[in-house]
């Protein structure tokens, strides 16, 4: 099985992996995409280390890649999906910010509205 994550934060990182550490084995292959505003070195840093916690956390899965993307999350994440021939994509509910509101984001919104595989929404936990 192919997964791509998508995320932006160590918390969404932390809550996909709990996900994907019950069902992700020594076979599969994930795939961790974060997308960062190309004008953001500050999330883009954010992005950085939330990509460092899935190798660690996912340790026993057959193979995991990590990258750093920029524009459109829905976009960038779709054409990812594509490229790694996907199964599965697998995404924070919302934003991993402690600030950021409770409802269901943007990007999992807009991943969810055009769908062509599926599309696992992760809880993030409230710190």
């Amino acid at each position: 099985m192919q997964y791509l994550v998508g995320t932006d934060s160590i918390h969404t990182t932390a809550a996909i992996c709990d996900y994907l550490e019950e069902r992700a084995s020594g076979d599969d292959a994930v795939t961790v995409v974060a997308v960062a505003p190309a004008d953001d070195p500050t999330a883009r840093r954010d992005c950085e280390e939330a990509l460092n916690v899935a190798p660690v956390r996912l340790a026993t899965v057959g193979e995991v890649e990590t990258e750093v993307r920029t524009g459109d999350p829905v976009a960038e994440l779709r054409d990812a999906a594509t490229a790694s021939a996907a199964d599965e994509l697998v995404v924070g509910a919302h934003s991993g910010d402690p600030e950021a509101t409770r409802d269901l984001g943007s990007t999992a919104r807009g991943l969810l509205a055009d769908a062509d595989r599926p599309v696992v929404v992760v809880p993030i936990p409230v710190l």
